[in-house]
């Protein structure tokens, strides 16, 4: 799922953050009713063997044993003890994953997941993706950025340009490339060479602008001027996430294997099936912002070990696209322990054979269907190359156990909210359509499923 929208409507007024984002990291641990959580940033979700291991160690020995992805492709850790910061820290240092103490909440950066692996791509990302973090935990100015701030590195599918990023590069054919600002229809054609300068310099003038006006902002987006003039409706890309299974190559890039994806219920696991994740990866995991994992060059006999395991290998459930807040017990806020009634209503639209909602085929492919390539008039792709991870049936559903609905997708999407006698159902974001259903809990999965098959 795309990141939470944390900006104004068009035609609203413009915020004034008159203090600091709130967002945990690596070293600033946030309490929750579970214990602390710390967030651990992995810029375009990579991590090595080393990593993972290191991570099922630290879930283990300092918190409760499992471990949380997010929608931007980091890790979180809960459960803390509230005095265990330096031991994590000195766990995350040994293996290279807190680079920077001065800028380890600023790396928020997503890339395609499927780059370099499938064929539908223009660029590799994974170099812009090493080279943009190098140099951002490598200038001064960029601790400046919110924790919230975000850079989309887009190989030319669609799928991270659709998430609204602060920044976001697109990858075109023949080396071009694209530099997009917040939810602007139209981009900037980039010289070859010069992709994560373009990227930087855009974060830097937005701080600049900040500075000499005296204003405070987390997102580009609040800042007007910095926009392109006159309306700028978001692109209609495709934002959905690979689909587990089989990553087959189409011979575009002959030098990867393919590879595998799998996909994580609530983007939660523990320990022992990281350990599985780690032990089945070919050197490399890339965890996707719709809370999965793809493995470059795992081989496909090791499907059945991860399904064992507790993964989803196989496409089309209703567990697609389906997402939740944390719930109780780990938020006092929640009406309800989300995750366990989703889990039940999600399980039970399976086991009645609910069409399934992401149009996905058996190979494990991404389902294909908007063609993409070039850059026309309008600045974004349009026409030409298939762009993998298209949904064609389904809306994506996100349960909430209050009214801040944290977490939720970007979009329109089934809405289902906790009210203390059972959930509130709604097709909610643009064009909305019904009213919203209540429902007791036994109703809830069927109640769901009909909404997510909404059209209009």
């Amino acid at each position: 799922m795309p990141p939470t929208p944390d900006a104004t409507a068009p035609g609203a007024a413009v915020p004034d953050r008159g203090r600091a984002d709130a967002c945990p990291g690596a070293l600033r641990l946030h309490p929750a009713d579970d214990g602390a959580l710390a967030r651990v940033r992995l810029p375009g979700g990579l991590l090595t063997v080393r990593q993972a291991l290191a991570l099922a160690d630290a879930a283990e020995a300092l918190g409760d044993g499992e471990l949380e992805t997010t929608s931007r492709g980091n890790v979180q850790l809960r459960g803390l003890a509230s005095h265990c910061g330096a031991e994590l820290a000195e766990r995350l240092r040994a293996v290279g994953l807190l680079p920077s103490d001065t800028h380890e909440r600023v790396r928020n950066i997503v890339a395609s997941p499927l780059a370099g692996l499938d064929g539908h791509g223009f660029a590799d990302v994974q170099a812009w993706v090493r080279e943009l973090d190098a140099r951002l935990c490598a200038s001064d100015w960029a601790a400046g950025l919110s924790g919230k701030f975000l850079f989309a590195l887009d190989d030319g599918r669609g799928d991270v340009a659709a998430f609204d990023a602060d920044v976001t590069l697109i990858a075109g054919p023949d080396g071009s490339a694209l530099l997009r600002l917040g939810r602007a229809a139209h981009g900037r054609p980039v010289p070859a060479g010069q992709e994560v300068a373009a990227v930087l310099d855009a974060a830097r003038t937005f701080l600049d602008v900040l500075r000499e006006s005296g204003r405070k902002a987390w997102h580009l987006r609040e800042v007007p001027e910095l926009l392109p003039a006159g309306p700028v409706p978001v692109p209609a890309l495709a934002g959905a996430a690979p689909a587990v299974g089989v990553v087959r190559t189409a011979g575009s890039f002959p030098e990867v294997a393919g590879g595998l994806s799998v996909g994580m219920r609530f983007g939660r696991a523990g320990a022992a099936q990281w350990r599985e994740l780690a032990g089945a990866c070919a050197g490399e995991i890339r965890l996707t912002p719709w809370r999965g994992a793809v493995l470059p060059g795992a081989p496909a006999d090791r499907l059945p070990a991860l399904a064992a395991a507790g993964f989803r290998t196989a496409p089309g459930s209703p567990w697609e696209r389906a997402t939740a807040c944390t719930g109780l017990p780990g938020c006092a806020k929640s009406r309800a322990d989300v995750r366990a009634d989703a889990a039940r209503a999600l399980d039970a639209a399976a086991a009645t054979g609910s069409p399934p909602v992401g149009g996905l085929p058996a190979t494990g492919l991404p389902a294909t269907g908007l063609p993409v390539t070039g850059f026309p008039a309008t600045g974004l792709p349009t026409a030409g190359l298939p762009m993998a991870g298209l949904p064609t049936a389904g809306l994506p559903v996100h349960w909430s156990g209050c009214e801040r609905r944290c977490g939720h997708p970007a979009g329109r999407w089934v809405d289902v909210l906790a009210t203390g006698q059972g959930y509130r159902v709604t097709v909610n974001g643009p064009a909305a359509a019904g009213p919203a259903v209540d429902v007791t809990n036994e109703e809830m999965a069927e109640a769901v499923a009909e909404a997510r098959r909404t059209t209009k």
